[in-house]
């Protein structure tokens, strides 16, 4: 027989220490009746956990662990003891029906731990940053650029003022805030936790994080975000909110377990980034006024493609600033709700409550409404129910995944719309993607290189369009460079690339016969809209971005010179 080490010894003493502690707990419950339970085997709730304080909940042998609307879970070791009357009652009076369960004291002890984690959160309620307004105002004038924001959250880590670290959450959002950053990644890794902010669509490191710095972080965020603390193997989602001025600033916080650590993304829903109107797109002039012509028929659908990410929401969102006015009834079904709209009937899509997409749009039709915008088509039965809300008076705004304008069709097809719905529903289908812009203050001109010059030209030479400025001078384009205006990046805000597809007679005509991309792009060139690509290409030769930027979102090609189909044109 193999002896035991000393170190295995103790671990099977223990193990067999707490089997039987669980097992008399078990006996106890059978005799007061109660039914018995392991904390350490489900989550703890910090909400629940904080309605008693910790003094008083070791003396008493207890700790609230669940809580749901007045329900609360209590978990305790000696329901005879003195203390329990007087906190069941003062829960009472706090209106909490209160469940007791029988624990082993081991059992509690994983829940009294927890109490520390709550104290470094520095008493933060869920749901809401423990940060006064004025605070944070004073915090975003001061942090005006990425090196300000590194500066500060630096010297906040190294601080020895006593919540310097609790600190650094406040600063790393008010800078995120400041500088405009729609995303906060914090990325821990071997040696440090990374830190990065995406400033117009792409990540910036910020700073690295010590591992003690970054577990009371967590906790901080779990807290606010209303997400269990002692859950660390699992995904969580969780959202808060900060208030700024007269704006308020929703969070949402994901949590995805690593081999080193929990990453935290938090997106930053600010109403200030999400709001624009129609000129603010970058569409030209010819083709915002089509825009306007197609969003102010009485009814159809206009879908916004693109990837994730490429500026679909804020595109719905100005048309729906153009068509809000007195006497138009609109509701949208959103996920998540970005922007607050007056006059406009907001709903937040609940997947876990079974409020889905098509439930919203399905309950959003009995409300006798004039415009409904859909936050995405995923499926057959959304994509057949907007479709027809759009042939039955209703004006339809909705996205979808696709690649280029033309896919928007053979995609409504393949989630089973009939061809000739679509083409009696469909006013328009715009995709997109955004590029960066140029500084103003710091681009720097020069020729181009060969490269550059055959494949611009190349393009343009294929843009045979009529209405379509081309200009002359073609030899020099720009650079990116940087100054502190544009936080030394070369780049300062974004733009929209865009293309449309028009429903025509052609287009109605070729629908019919289950058409692919490239012949639906192909018959729609006679619309006179440039593709992404051209309309990159022409903003680059204005001076307003890159090819490197143009690259980065689409691949630059020429438009193929081909033959629309036989039997399109025959018709």
């Amino acid at each position: 027989m193999a002896l035991l080490n000393p170190e295995q010894e103790e671990k099977q003493l223990e193990d067999l220490k707490k089997e039987e502690a669980e097992e008399l707990s078990k006996l106890l419950a059978v005799k007061y009746g109660l039914p018995y339970l392991d904390l350490t085997t489900v989550a703890i709730n910090t909400d629940a956990l904080r309605q008693i304080d910790e003094p008083m909940a070791r003396s008493a042998k207890v700790a609230a662990f669940r809580i749901s609307g007045r329900n609360l879970s209590l978990a305790v070791f000696a329901p005879k003891s003195d203390t329990l009357p007087a906190i069941v009652e003062g829960l009472a009076r706090k209106n909490y029906k209160v469940e007791m369960f029988m624990v082993s004291e081991e059992s509690l002890a994983r829940a009294w731990a927890l109490y520390s984690e709550v104290s470094r959160a520095v008493s933060t309620e869920a749901g809401q940053i423990d940060i006064v307004s004025s605070d944070l105002e004073l915090l975003t004038e001061s942090l005006r650029d990425i090196a300000s924001v590194k500066k500060t959250i630096e010297d906040t880590i190294t601080s020895a003022a006593g919540h310097g670290t609790s600190r650094v959450l406040e600063v790393v959002m008010a800078g995120a805030i400041a500088i405009g950053a729609s995303d906060v990644h914090f990325e821990p890794a071997k040696d440090g936790t990374m830190l990065r902010l995406r400033i117009d669509g792409v990540l910036i490191e910020v700073a690295t994080l010590t591992e003690q710095s970054y577990r009371l972080i967590v906790s901080r965020i779990k807290l606010i975000s209303a997400l269990k603390l002692n859950i660390k193997d699992t995904p969580q989602d969780g959202r808060f909110s900060i208030e700024i001025g007269k704006r308020e600033i929703e969070v949402r916080t994901s949590i995805l377990p690593g081999p080193y650590g929990e990453t935290i993304v938090m997106r930053l829903l600010d109403p200030a980034t999400i709001r624009g109107s129609l000129s603010d797109l970058g569409a030209s002039s010819a083709l915002q006024k089509r825009f306007e012509d197609e969003i102010g028929k009485p009814n159809g659908l206009v879908l916004v493609t693109g990837p994730t990410g490429s500026g679909k929401t804020t595109t719905l969102y100005a048309f729906l600033g153009k068509v809000n006015v007195p006497g138009v009834k609109i509701i949208t079904i959103e996920d998540p709700i970005e922007y607050h709209m007056k006059g406009v009937t907001q709903t937040n899509v609940q997947d876990e409550k079974g409020y889905t997409f098509l439930e919203g749009l399905r309950s959003a039709l009995r409300q006798d409404p004039d415009v409904i915008m859909v936050g995405e088509i995923r499926d057959n039965e959304t994509a057949n129910t907007a479709t027809q809300s759009a042939l039955t008076g209703h004006l339809v705004f909705s996205t979808l995944h696709t690649n280029n304008a033309a896919g928007a069709i053979p995609r409504l097809i393949d989630l089973g719309v009939n061809p000739k719905i679509i083409s009696s529903a469909l006013n328009i289908s715009i995709a997109q993607r955004l590029v960066r812009k140029l500084c103003e203050k710091c681009k720097q001109p020069r020729p181009r290189s060969e490269r550059e010059k055959k494949l611009i030209e190349s393009v343009i030479e294929n843009l045979d369009i009529p209405g379509v400025e081309i200009p002359e001078k073609r030899d020099v384009i720009f650079d990116a460079d940087s100054c502190a205006e544009c936080n030394f990046t070369g780049y300062k805000g974004r733009i929209a690339i865009l293309e449309a597809i028009f429903m025509d007679k052609a287009i109605e005509d070729l629908i019919s016969m289950n058409p692919s991309e490239r012949e639906i792009a192909q018959v729609a060139r006679s619309q006179g809209i440039p593709t992404m690509i051209e309309d990159g290409v022409l903003k680059l030769l204005a001076g307003i971005t890159t090819l490197v930027e143009l690259e980065r979102v689409v691949s630059v090609v020429p438009f193929p010179k081909l033959e629309a189909p036989e039997s399109a044109v025959a018709q």
